[in-house]
């Protein structure tokens, strides 16, 4: 887990970087187009992708987004963020150095990217956001949990480091998950919890970095808070584009349930820039209708049985440690991972279909972390499913 102490370290160096001026290192740098390593000043093994806009210019301070990749590929979290980074004025760097593993490295990952772009552009010290995919994620909530100074995190596929949800937190948090994901039902219990600014976008897909769409999409919410918070003046203009394009997203809602999220999370996300009454009153009135109800209650009732199928199934690897239970409890596993496999192979695509995939990749990842019986492994291999 990512210690308050280590966090507040981290970010302190973007703060304290801040009072450098970075007009001088920054001439060197070429705009609007990916560099893929940028070497830290005062640590030349530590380096970071990065995306510059191409209008940049050190007469004004700028957004900036600090990522990171679970396997150190700096270069593919640019490249999810680039068009948006040029559209609405964002430097993006992404750490080649942070990956899964110790948090001491990615720590000083952190700490080494955040000091060299501090030093070398012109930065909103407002506007500081943090993106992760799955491991990478975790790095970005740890940091930004540790300091008020976060206006946002975007994190794919994965949540907090100790994968528990919260009721608030100090930063506007813009979740992904791919319907196979099997973080999935992680990122559905944070949105559910969270009252503090929050959205959550599922995509058709596994354990991945969100669409190009859904990315570009994430910072055009940013903005939206940022506006809401007063970070960022108001345009009128991009409100009322950001309004139609999501009143849009609505008219093509699959069910009542993702109406329902959909609306209330307008209604949520304007509240202060524009008149969403006919949403809000649109949303009270649904929730009065025994059907939506209904299917509000399915989908949460869903969710709660996958978390109890998972933790149904860990309970279950942990008594293959204890001889009198071992048997019994690999018997157990067995019949349930070959239910799971009957699910997750049939060729229709169904809710049932996904949550099972979700489940097998869930116990099948990261299995020899957590049990050492090599019996039960060898019988996880079987049921691992191809990759999404």
């Amino acid at each position: 887990m990512i210690s308050a102490a280590n966090a507040r370290r981290t970010i302190a160096a973007v703060t304290c970087g801040l009072l450098f001026a970075g007009a001088a290192l920054a001439q060197e740098i070429p705009r609007g187009t990916i560099v893929d390593r940028v070497e830290c000043a005062t640590d030349p093994a530590q380096s970071y992708a990065l995306y510059l806009p191409s209008g940049y210019t050190p007469e004004r301070t700028w957004s900036v987004l600090l990522a990171f990749h679970p396997a150190a590929r700096g270069r593919l979290m640019v490249e999810k963020f680039r068009a948006a980074a040029e559209h609405y004025g964002y430097i993006v760097a992404a750490s080649n150095n942070s990956r899964n593993g110790p948090y001491a490295a990615s720590g000083a990952a952190a700490q080494a990217m955040s000091v060299d772009v501090a030093r070398r552009f012109a930065l909103d010290g407002r506007r500081i956001y943090l993106a992760g995919m799955s491991g990478g994620a975790r790095v970005a909530t740890g940091i930004a949990l540790g300091t008020k100074s976060i206006a946002g995190v975007i994190a794919s596929s994965a949540g907090y480091p100790d994968s528990q949800p919260r009721a608030s937190v100090p930063f506007a948090v813009f979740g992904t998950a791919g319907t196979e994901d099997f973080n999935y039902i992680e990122m559905r219990q944070l949105d559910r919890k969270l009252t503090s600014p929050h959205f959550l976008a599922v995509f058709n897909g596994g354990h991945t970095l969100p669409p190009d769409d859904v990315a570009f999409d994430a910072i055009e919410w940013m903005e939206l808070q940022a506006m809401r918070s007063g970070r960022r003046g108001r345009d009128e203009t991009l409100i009322g584009r950001i309004l139609e394009k999501r009143r849009a997203g609505l008219a093509a809602a699959a069910g009542p349930a993702e109406t329902m999220y959909l609306l209330q999370a307008l209604v949520a996300d304007f509240d202060g820039l524009a008149d969403v009454s006919a949403e809000a009153r649109r949303a009270a009135e649904l929730s009065r209708q025994p059907a939506v109800r209904k299917a509000l209650e399915r989908a949460r009732d869903a969710d709660d049985a996958e978390g109890r199928m998972l933790r149904e199934i860990y309970q279950l690897e942990a008594r293959l440690g204890r001889d009198e239970e071992r048997e019994p409890a690999i018997m157990m596993l067995r019949d349930r991972l070959s239910r799971l496999s009957r699910k997750a192979t049939v060729e229709a695509e169904t809710p049932e279909r996904a949550q099972a995939r979700r489940v097998l990749r869930s116990i099948t990842a990261g299995a020899s972390g957590r049990v050492e019986d090599r019996e039960y492994l060898k019988l996880l291999e079987q049921y691992r499913l191809p990759g999404r």
